[in-house]
C-alpha cells in the first residue's frame, strides 16, 4: 500500500503561483508513477501532469504545458507541482495519485488505473 497526502492548495489571484506537494509513505520501493489530477465542479477528474519513478518522463495536459512543472524527490518520497500563471479555470480539487510503474518506465494516462489516491487539496483562482 502507498499512502498519499497533499498540501499546498489555497486561494490566489489570476496570474499567481502555487506549489502543491504530495508526500508518499508505505511501499514505494518498487517504483511508482505519480500524477496530479484536477476535478472542477461538475467536471470529470482530469490528468494535469504525471511523472515516472526516475523522473525521466513527465507528461502535461495541454492546459498545463508551459505553466506547470512536476518534479519528484525520491529521497524524500515527495512529488511537487509548481503552478504558475494561474487562471480561474485552474480552480478545482487537486489530487495526487499513484500506481505501480509499468515496464519500460511508462505510466498510465487515465485515472481508473491509478490505485492510490490522496484526499485532495483545493485550489481556487480568482479573476
Amino acid at each position: 500500500q502507498v499512502q498519499l497526502v497533499e498540501s499546498g492548495g489555497g486561494s490566489v489571484q489570476a496570474g499567481g503561483s502555487l506549489r502543491l506537494s504530495c508526500a508518499a509513505s508505505g511501499d514505494t520501493d518498487s517504483g511508482v508513477c505519480v500524477a496530479w489530477f484536477r476535478q472542477s465542479h461538475g467536471q470529470e477528474r482530469e490528468l494535469v501532469a504525471r511523472i515516472n519513478q526516475d523522473a525521466s518522463i513527465a507528461y502535461y495536459a495541454d492546459s498545463a504545458k508551459g505553466r506547470f512543472a512536476i518534479s519528484r524527490d525520491n529521497a524524500k518520497n515527495s512529488v511537487s507541482l509548481q503552478m504558475s500563471s494561474l487562471k480561474p479555470e485552474d480552480t478545482g480539487m487537486y489530487y495526487c495519485a499513484a500506481h505501480r510503474q509499468l515496464s519500460g518506465g511508462a505510466c498510465y494516462a487515465v485515472s481508473p488505473y491509478y490505485t492510490f489516491w490522496g484526499q485532495g487539496t483545493q485550489v481556487t483562482v480568482s479573476s
